[in-house]
């Protein structure tokens, strides 16, 4: 049933920052304003951005509290022989849950960045005066993001998920003086795009074998075995490329050479979150495929402990924080493996307030210390009160530490995949359950330990920075961080409150998926296990800068710290297996080109012009040399034919 609210409302929810976005690319750079230091364009910048990433999230708390079960509506589009491509939205209560935490965050970020943007990161200009383009870049990211939320047809989600990666790009790379941030943002957009090609060939196959790709066409339509496997196996390269997920997660680390508020947004609330949300979104074909959650369980445990290890040696902040998400979507992936798609969504919800906290918290410590490396901080406990027990917040959330919101949501994971491998839940084969479990175990230990080092080596011990006096951001850094603070302290309490799980578990009762049960939290013994492991990571790594608060716990990793610091050098890999071979296979093409298509074009018209050439210069030989060659061509001509009459 569609209410003649929700019928306006889904569609407006996207739709407003998507104008926004387009106002704001119209918008010039303008002299600036000699009374207030600012010129009008960024102005106007700010009041779009804001003002429609407000009413996006007023559009989807509206929507929140007016939908608890699925709605839908949708008018055909294009019909290609009985093809059909619709254009409408899908919106249930998971839907309306995760699009509420795109638009607090990009409002978070849209806030934020007026201040964190204010000087340019490396010289003395008060306005970035590309901040028009940025913040339209924002807007247009979120409309993106939230097409692929509420869409109800698979090309429609394919066009927010094509535009999401062509927005990661200008924005990673918006400080075009960074010589690493074009560089940065071409990977992305290049290993996004690999993927890209898997999800747009699996959402061919449904859509065709549906004869719509029309999503409730396509989950009601009976896919053979065949089609279903090799169609949820193309869908997951294109979730390992935006999620950043084994093998294609390579892009994620360098992607932090761009401004700090779209790490926040990139990490929290769209792109890596868009993988999850769509093999959510069509988890009753995936618990149809075994064989391609077997693939998923897989490349969910890999990523899990490569991310979580990969933290451990980071010098830089960021980079900690970078591959801190590219392990816990593992834990989400991994939920989605061993058949509990509520359980990932929950971490999805979770990990969006907490990881955006980080960020933002990271930024508000790069923009006071003015480096991003934690050998160079150190001793900001005091001077930075308010972002240090923000951070704390956050990585407490993010280690698990009861009772914040990491806690609930990741102990949901382990407990559906503790029951996939002791009592065989799941669609997926047992042997994952075991390997989701023992991954996101050891996880947690890794987790505490490198969230115990960050903290230890960013506001513990004695300064290590030049700047005498750091000093907590202004208030609009400071206001976002606190407000996000608030939510990863408090969201997992939602696990509690009927009406946040009724909405979570809303698609549960469209189709039939496996029961886990109708709870989100999971009281059992097995539940000290992961806060025992908790202790010793944190333990571990507070005792080894006990030794020595000046050095580096990560000493301790002795040989492994290197391996560890290149993610086991996968990128390396990368490069010598797919990079450099391509390039040379590129060079040859481009020699046999030149040499053999160029080179036969080119050398036919250089012959026709050496022949012609040899043609007008005996066309212009002087009078007595023609007469001599035409009395010889007589001659010839005379002595055939008499030759041939002879012979006749």
């Amino acid at each position: 049933m569609v209410t003649g609210a929700t019928t306006w409302l889904a569609p407006l929810l996207p739709a407003v920052p998507l104008a926004a976005g387009l106002a704001g690319l119209l918008l010039p750079p303008a002299p600036r304003d000699g009374a207030t230091g600012e010129d009008r364009a960024r102005r106007a910048a700010i009041a779009l951005g804001v003002a429609a990433a407000s009413v996006a999230l007023l559009t989807a708390v509206l929507l929140l509290t007016r939908t608890d079960h699925l709605v839908e509506a949708s008018t055909t589009w294009v019909d290609l022989g009985g093809l059909r491509v619709t254009l409408g939205y899908r919106l249930d209560g998971v839907a309306v849950l995760v699009a509420t935490a795109v638009t607090a965050v990009a409002l978070a970020v849209q806030v934020y960045s007026i201040a964190y943007l204010r000087r340019g990161p490396h010289d003395d200009v008060e306005v970035d005066h590309r901040y028009p383009a940025y913040a339209a870049q924002i807007s247009l990211f979120t409309a993106a993001m939230l097409v692929v939320v509420v869409s109800g047809d698979l090309i429609m989600l394919l066009v927010g998920w094509e535009v999401m990666g062509l927005c990661s790009y200008l924005l990673i790379a918006h400080d075009r003086r960074l010589p690493e941030a074009p560089a940065a943002a071409m990977k992305a957009f290049l290993v996004t795009r690999v993927g890209d090609v898997g999800f747009l060939l699996g959402i061919a196959l449904l859509g065709v074998s549906a004869g719509s790709f029309r999503i409730t066409d396509v989950l009601a339509h009976d896919h053979s075995t065949a089609t279903l496997t090799a169609a949820c196996l193309l869908l997951l390269a294109g979730v390992a490329g935006k999620s950043a997920q084994f093998p294609l997660h390579t892009w994620l680390p360098d992607a932090m050479a761009g401004p700090t508020p779209i790490s926040a947004l990139i990490h929290a609330a769209t792109m890596v979150a868009a993988g999850v949300y769509v093999v959510a979104r069509l988890f009753p074909l995936f618990e149809r495929a075994p064989v391609a959650l077997a693939v998923l369980g897989v490349m969910a445990s890999t990523t899990l402990l490569l991310g979580a290890f990969a933290a451990t040696a980071q010098d830089d902040i960021k980079r900690v924080l970078a591959w801190s998400t590219v392990s816990q979507i593992g834990y989400m992936t991994g939920a989605l493996a061993v058949g509990s798609p509520t359980a990932a969504l929950f971490h999805l919800l979770t990990h969006a307030a907490f990881k955006a906290l980080l960020f933002l918290a990271a930024g508000a410590v790069i923009h006071a210390v003015g480096t991003t490396l934690m050998s160079r901080m150190g001793g900001l406990r005091t001077g930075m009160p308010v972002t240090f027990w923000c951070t704390v917040v956050g990585l407490g959330a993010l280690a698990g530490v009861p009772p914040l919101s990491g806690f609930w949501s990741k102990d949901g994971v382990l407990a559906v995949a503790e029951a996939a491998a002791l009592d065989g839940a799941g669609p997926a084969p047992g042997w994952v359950g075991w390997l989701v479990w023992l991954a996101g175990l050891l996880g947690v230990a890794v987790t505490a330990w490198y969230a115990t080092r960050l903290l230890l080596r960013t506001f513990f011990g004695d300064t290590r920075i030049p700047l005498a006096h750091p000093h907590d951001p202004p208030a609009l850094m400071r206001w976002p961080v606190l407000l996000l603070a608030v939510l990863a302290a408090l969201l997992g309490l939602a696990a509690f409150w009927g009406p946040f799980t009724d909405r979570i578990f809303a698609p549960s009762t469209e189709v039939e998926l496996t029961d886990f049960g109708v709870s989100l939290v999971h009281f059992a013994p097995t539940l000290l296990l992961p806060l025992a492991l908790l202790l010793v990571g944190a333990g571990v790594a507070w005792a080894g800068w006990r030794r020595d608060p000046a050095a580096d716990p990560a000493r301790f990793l002795g040989p492994l710290r290197p391996v560890f610091a290149r993610a086991f050098r996968l990128d390396d890999v990368q490069h010598a297996l797919v990079v450099r071979p391509t390039t040379a296979l590129a060079r040859a093409v481009r020699t046999g080109d030149e040499l053999g298509v160029d080179g036969l074009v080119e050398g036919t018209g250089h012959t026709a012009v050496r022949v012609g050439g040899g043609l007008a210069a005996l066309h212009r030989a002087a009078l007595p040399r023609a007469a001599a060659a035409v009395l010889a061509g007589a001659l010839l001509i005379g002595l055939a034919a008499a030759l041939i009459g002879g012979m006749a």
